[in-house]
């Protein structure tokens, strides 16, 4: 017996797809070519590489929302920027420094933000399709805490990194002297994963539609 999709309201269309996947590709082998250290780079795109192979292989069984496709591709294309340069030494993350005048690069920051505000809501799509739970106080509760909890396995995967590597893994770490570049990373995870509850869910039920819904 075939099995069926998972329903999903609004997927992407075919066009969609395929801009999407082939953006991330084609931003991942430029990332390559250009990249200032390669150890770096792999180390931070990796996470854009799994990802998009598992959405790929998964995709017949379990297609995903428009809105969340949209939202992985900006987060691969936040990763791969960050590891063509090195986060410290970013083009992006240099303009929002002078804009902000802040004594950093800041692109950092704007990484471990993406890293609550996108997989919020795909811990929510997960949450709501394969799970009993429904919409309320204990589904808020459970993405906050998984998106903590990556960013909490994150800075493991740094500390280790550091061990193995050692210096060579300073570009990677990207702390530029703040001593409290982990605390500073699982707020704003936490940040970004709240303001995406606060702004996206709505548009996220709409997508995820009545049959998805239903009984939740």
């Amino acid at each position: 017996m075939t099995r069926q999709p998972h329903p999903v309201a609004v997927p992407p269309t075919r066009i969609e797809r395929w801009l999407l996947a082939g953006g991330v590709v084609l931003a991942l082998a430029v990332s390559f070519v250009i990249a200032t250290d390669r150890l770096t780079w792999v180390l931070e795109t990796v996470w854009a590489m799994v990802g998009l192979a598992l959405i790929v292989w998964r995709w017949p069984h379990f297609p995903l929302t428009r809105l969340l496709c949209w939202l992985l591709a900006l987060h691969a294309l936040v990763l791969i920027h960050g590891g063509a340069y090195t986060y410290a030494k970013t083009p992006l993350g240099f303009w929002l420094q002078d804009l902000l005048d802040t004594t950093r690069n800041p692109w950092d920051r704007v990484g471990h933000w993406m890293q609550g505000f996108v997989p919020a809501i795909l811990a929510r799509e997960l949450l709501l399709r394969l799970t009993p739970l429904r919409r309320g106080g204990w589904l808020v509760y459970l993405v906050l805490a998984a998106c903590l909890s990556f960013s909490a396995f994150f800075e493991l995967i740094e500390w280790w990194s550091a061990l193995i590597y050692g210096a060579d893994a300073d570009a990677f770490l990207a702390t530029q002297g703040d001593p409290w570049d982990t605390q500073w990373d699982m707020f704003l995870c936490l940040c970004g994963a709240a303001t995406s509850l606060l702004l996206l869910s709505r548009w996220h039920d709409r997508q995820l539609g009545a049959v998805v819904l239903a009984g939740k």
